[in-house]
């Protein structure tokens, strides 16, 4: 293969100043928009040898018959260029923003005559005043109620309004008190006019000094003993203090600002938006953006910001952003004239209450990942058209209805487990998963060798056996109904790694005489898929349903392993200080429970040790002994389990009952709604659909411990 393109550019030829470029197919269509400080300099990275290449951006590179560019003057005005041309030529290997919802907004339509408050989804009313979003439309009218009992504004319809106003008649919210404009004939246009601009003044800023003024003149009516507008101004004052409430305190009063939350992994990232005002929760806001090429959080956070400002005027004082982007100067500047130049922060979270909301944003952005991966997986055609894909991609006769995954995991060599998850049409069967214990190892391709060996043995047995409950899982399972043991042969096996870990596999099957089911390693990395004696891997589209279903498969193994490793740690941990005279099961987990974890219990000096109750100095002093004895594992320190090595019989595998969750990184919404985008597969654009193969990658080499 040659190092590049043969139709590669004179580097001569390229300009260094800044400019923005775009990457064109044989048919002329824009496949990527990119800018660039220096374009030569930029460019030069996509000339790169081929090999060297990221699979997805070698594959943008080879798909492309021309590249173009255009320089501007400045940073500034190739942010706004670049992002003028993905807007008009929509290609597909730039990122692409995936938001099905439409979130409710309180919106004051400022530019009538008499204005109104109501609830909407569409932000292009002109002369509006919008609020939000909100996560649930019920808040929008909750807030709405609370706020017209200290400002009556109108509510009521253009049509009702306008044949209020000829007919002298109120219309019906008018009649029952919850419409006080003009139409009411209680106020003047010119009246509700103010009392419009400080409804918004206070939804703005949720200044208190509103309910103060409101409280000193209840306590002026009720020294006048005029004690029902006292009342009035009670109720007023209750209505503006449960909206304050609504709204959680994160910040300081003064503080306005929008933070935003990023997960992701190699094709897809969520997002959460948060946005501060007044020191308050105003809007919560998240979804789901599709990546083809390989890009970095810094990159993908400038397309993030500037996707979400570029069409609207709401910037505030301070953006905050998980990391800063290269240009973070003119992203900055850009924020700035975006907010009519009165300067706008773009910033990171360090320490302090904005740290603690950046992680509930990050939380709550891992939460939305995991959620979108699951619908894309829960409909059954699009289910069918993942395994059709998977069928086509690696050449089987038959779709795979019943796949197995297998993942290795260990802690620093020791405790080696795996595990086995089987997904039948698409879906998982918790109930078929098996955990394997491994005795003695020498690396990860001799435990796949091993556990494969072991499942193939078995892959014809029909024994029932009773369901197991799952020690990792909280819930209760009972064992009566029998369940039928490897009685159905799948047609795909899955292994976590390259090419190492499917020889290894490969190697178990050739011993067992198995020549029928289809074998596959997915590589994390690069997540691209190893065949068996083949020297290039196969590469999935990224769009591909096919491929998040492998990475679900993928995912739900080594989320299993992990669980099965951290219960052996647990329990080796409280076999070993069970064997102390004088400490029972009971004591053990009070030792537990009182330090926390296993790393502060190994700190802990036997005067500490004795604090707790129902230990005395010398059971304390074995504690300590015990422990000394122990070798320690490096990520103990960090972790609440232990890593002790305890052997077990090489056949030990039980089935999962009920896994606890699909998430392998089990993230938890953090309180703040998470609203989560579907696919949207009508509106993605045209790009390769089949799978393609590319010479391998020199890194790929035996898997790293984990």
């Amino acid at each position: 293969m040659a190092d590049t393109v043969s139709w590669r550019p004179k580097a001569g030829e390229i300009p260094t100043d800044p400019g923005v470029y775009r990457w064109r197919d044989e048919a002329g269509r824009v496949l990527y928009v990119g800018k660039a400080k220096n374009l030569r300099a930029r460019l030069s990275n996509y000339f790169a040898p081929l090999p060297t290449l990221h699979e997805r951006t070698r594959r943008m590179v080879l798909t492309a018959r021309s590249v173009e560019w255009t320089t501007v003057g400045s940073e500034i005005e190739a942010l706004q260029l670049e992002y003028t041309w993905i807007k008009e030529f929509d290609p597909p290997f730039n990122v692409k923003f995936r938001d099905d919802k439409s979130y409710p907004y309180m919106a004051i339509t400022l530019g009538e005559e008499s204005p109104r408050v109501m609830v909407t989804r569409n932000r292009k009313i002109k002369g509006a005043k919008y609020f939000g979003p909100y996560p649930k439309i019920w808040a929008v009218h909750d807030t709405i109620d609370l706020m017209i009992k200290v400002f009556p504004i109108r509510t009521c319809s253009d049509s009702s309004y306008k044949k209020a106003m000829q007919t002298g008649k109120p219309c019906f919210p008018g009649q029952i008190g919850k419409c006080g404009g003009p139409c009411s004939q209680k106020v003047t246009i010119a009246e509700h006019r103010a009392i419009v601009e400080e409804f918004v003044r206070f939804m703005g800023s949720y200044d208190r000094k509103v309910i103060t003024t409101l409280r000193q003149r209840m306590g002026a009516a009720a020294d006048a003993m005029d004690y029902e507008q006292a009342a009035k101004y009670r109720d007023q004052v209750g209505a503006l203090e449960a909206v304050l409430e609504k709204s959680a305190v994160v910040l300081r009063d003064s503080v306005d600002l929008d933070l935003f939350g990023v997960a992701e992994d190699e094709l897809a990232a969520a997002v959460q938006l948060f946005s501060v005002r007044g020191g308050r929760i105003r809007g919560v806001r998240g979804w789901v953006v599709d990546k083809e090429l390989d890009i970095s959080t810094g990159d993908l956070v400038e397309q993030i910001v500037q996707g979400q400002y570029a069409t609207s005027d709401d910037v505030p004082r301070e953006v905050v952003v998980p990391e800063l982007p290269e240009d973070a100067e003119a992203l900055q500047q850009w924020l700035s004239e975006r907010r009519g130049g009165r300067g706008t922060k773009l910033s990171t979270a360090q320490r302090g209450d904005r740290a603690g909301l950046a992680r509930t944003a990050a939380q709550n952005a891992a939460q939305a990942l995991m959620l979108y991966k699951t619908k894309r997986s829960a409909d059954y055609t699009t289910r069918s058209a993942a395994l059709a894909d998977i069928q086509d991609a690696l050449g089987m006769t038959e779709a795979p209805l019943r796949m197995e995954c297998y993942d290795i995991s260990h802690l620093q060599g020791t405790n080696v487990v795996a595990s086995m998850v089987v997904f039948e049409d698409g879906l998982p069967r918790k109930d078929q998963y098996r955990r394997y214990t491994i005795a003695e190892t020498t690396d990860d391709t001799d435990s796949m060798y091993q556990v494969l060996s072991r499942r193939l043995a078995r892959l014809d047995e029909d024994a029932s056996v009773p369901d197991v409950p799952d020690a990792t899982s909280e819930d209760v399972v009972e064992g009566t109904k029998p369940t039928k043991r490897f009685a159905y042969r799948p047609q795909l096996l899955i292994v976590d790694g390259g090419q190492p870990q499917v020889q290894a596999a490969k190697r178990a099957m050739d011993e067992a005489g198995v020549h029928d089911i289809a074998l596959v390693g997915i590589a994390k990395r690069l997540e691209e898929l190893w065949l068996p004696d083949d020297d290039f891997p196969v590469i999935m589209p990224r769009n591909s349903e096919a491929l998040f279903l492998i990475q679900r498969i993928r995912d739900e193994a080594h989320r299993f392993a992990i669980t099965h490793q951290r219960t052996r740690r647990k329990r080796d941990v409280r076999s070993q200080l069970s064997e102390i005279p004088g400490l029972g099961p009971t004591r053990v987990n009070a030792l537990l429970k009182h330090f926390g974890s296993v790393a502060r219990l190994r700190e802990a000096t036997a005067e500490q040790i004795a604090e707790v109750n129902g230990v005395g100095p010398a059971t304390a002093a074995a504690v300590v002994t015990k422990l000394a004895q122990t070798p320690r594992s490096a990520p103990e320190a960090s972790a609440p389990e232990s890593s002790a090595p305890e052997s077990s019989a090489p056949e030990a595998s039980t089935p999962e009952a009920s896994a606890p969750d699909v998430s392998a990184t089990g993230a938890t919404d953090a309180g703040v709604a998470a609203d989560v985008a579907g696919p949207d597969r009508a509106s993605r654009p045209a790009v390769p659909t089949g799978p393609v193969r590319v010479p391998a990658v020199s890194h790929d080499g035996p898997s790293r411990p984990r």
